[in-house]
């Protein structure tokens, strides 16, 4: 009976020794009864079959960590909600930058054609600047 007094203990020890490193926050992840059978130097078969008590102590502190993360999960999720919402805004001024590319192109498109009518339209016409003397211009005394 000793034996299982003395497993028992290390249980004991070994589920504070595990709420203690996750409560510092010095082991990453979450605590786990394969690590609390590692710390106590015992299988999950005897930990599950002879100490059922100790399993629902780290269950009941697994589910307590959880609710504590919850806010965190919560800041996350509405993290990724708003990095959605940002990769549509951007598909959308992406579509608006090339809908706009496209009619400055096509403008400048079309001016430089009308630029080339009306050179053309100006050498057909050959027409030639008349030079008048500034003495026939009449002074307006302004």
């Amino acid at each position: 009976m000793t034996d299982k007094a003395s497993t028992e203990q290390r249980l004991q020890r070994a589920l504070s020794q595990l709420m203690a490193q996750h409560a510092s926050d010095s082991t990453p992840g979450k605590p786990t009864a394969t690590a609390l059978c590692r710390i106590a130097g015992v299988s999950r078969t005897t930990l599950y079959r002879y100490h059922p008590d100790i399993v629902r102590a780290l269950h009941k502190w697994q589910r307590k960590q959880r609710r504590r993360t919850a806010p965190g999960q919560q800041a996350l999720t509405a993290l990724r909600e708003e990095n959605a919402a940002l990769r549509t805004q951007l598909g959308q001024l992406a579509a608006l930058v090339d809908h706009y590319f496209a009619a400055w192109s096509e403008s400048r498109t079309l001016l430089r054609r009308r630029e080339g009518e009306l050179a053309a339209l100006r050498r057909s016409r050959r027409t030639k600047l008349a030079s008048v003397p500034l003495e026939s211009v009449p002074n307006t005394g302004k």
